[in-house]
């Protein structure tokens, strides 16, 4: 091995050196190093082949990422086309083109909850070209499955929030309660009369009635049906009279005035449903619930594709055509860190497990 006062004089040494002379960065004579030298050549060749090897791979790195993307990115969502996670993708891909010049597509891959997309998108090569955008199971489905095929926090880098969806409390327009405290009375003073739609175990409505039930001890059957639209219907139908969806399955029967809403879930009010207070508004605290759209890629992608990314994405959702678009869908446009994302990631992961554990909810 050679010394690192020799590999200085191999770095620092200018011009021919003379017989006898010692360079200033260098204790011996030239006649001696060049001994040296020959017994240890193979050597200091190799660490130096070595050092060069690292710095050309540090080189290509560096390009890549500065020349990111030079070639169409996935982008997958773990859900069918047609959903509030895909509607959100969709209007996202075509605006990432526009501004990266480069072909950014939805791959729908859905089954298991979201898992068999999610794990796709984690065993993906880490250089930016595959893109999850999740919806809220990401955070639901640690605790909800028995084995899951990848670990949300440590397989994945958290880019952005595009949005979220808060979940509605909403009545039959016949229905007798007119407000959340009516309602809660109601149900509080009859246990076991009435019957809750959510659409489907698991969903964040399903557990955000959990929560409220757990919250004030309320004693109600939980009607889960396959998929918002169904449980849409019964409720307009008065089968299921109270039913907790993502608004952005019932917000046009809200609008049209064809069901009642009491509250939304989120920690403001929605600009297209103005008038419908939040559950917080209500004195109900630490109720909140929502679907959301989060942008994650592999771990291990470099930091600059992750910058480029995250600040891209927060500039679409503020586009006026885009933040329209997407609270017409009831998502409401947030664009916020990846240090924030990530800590909204990890906090949600830890409120679902508590809210799964205390209500015994069985695992799939």
């Amino acid at each position: 091995m050679s010394s690192p006062r020799e590999l200085q004089f191999l770095v620092s040494c200018e011009g021919p050196a003379k017989p006898g002379i010692k360079h200033s960065s260098f204790p011996y004579s030239v006649e001696a190093w060049e001994d040296e030298m020959t017994r240890k050549g193979v050597a200091i060749s190799a660490q130096l082949a070595v050092v060069a090897a690292i710095l050309a791979l540090g080189s290509i790195g560096g390009a890549r990422a500065a020349d990111y993307p030079d070639h169409p990115v996935r982008v997958i969502v773990p859900f069918p086309p047609g959903g509030a996670t895909d509607i959100a993708g969709r209007i996202l891909v075509q605006k990432l083109t526009e501004r990266l010049h480069q072909q950014f597509y939805i791959e729908n891959i859905n089954g298991a909850g979201g898992n068999i997309g999610m794990a796709t998108a984690a065993r993906a090569a880490s250089d930016g070209y595959t893109i999850l955008l999740a919806s809220s199971s990401i955070v639901v489905n640690p605790n909800l499955y028995r084995v899951m095929p990848f670990d949300a926090e440590k397989d994945f880098i958290a880019v952005t929030k595009v949005g979220a969806s808060p979940n509605s409390w909403d009545v039959n327009n016949d229905f007798p309660a007119k407000t959340m405290k009516e309602l809660i009375n109601l149900v509080k003073a009859n246990p076991g009369k009435y019957s809750v739609a959510s659409p489907g175990n698991g969903t964040t409505p399903s557990l955000a009635i959990e929560m409220l039930k757990q919250a004030f001890g309320l004693n109600f059957v939980t009607v889960p049906f396959a998929g918002g639209g169904p449980m849409a219907q019964s409720l307009l139908g008065g089968f299921t009279p109270i039913s907790c969806n993502a608004l952005a399955t019932t917000a046009s029967f809200i609008q049209a005035g064809k069901i009642r809403a009491l509250a939304v879930t989120s920690k403001q009010r929605l600009e297209t449903l103005p008038d419908v207070p939040t559950l917080g508004e209500l004195g109900i605290k630490d109720e909140e619930s929502e679907t959301m759209a989060g942008v994650f890629v592999p771990a291990g992608t470099p930091q600059p594709i992750i910058g480029l990314l995250q600040k891209e994405i927060a500039t679409i959702v503020r586009l006026p055509d885009v933040k329209k678009r997407l609270l017409d869908a009831a998502t409401m446009p947030d664009g916020d860190s990846s240090a924030d994302f990530a800590a909204y990631v990890k906090s949600e992961i830890a409120k679902w497990k508590r809210v799964i554990e205390a209500g015994k909810i069985e695992k799939i």
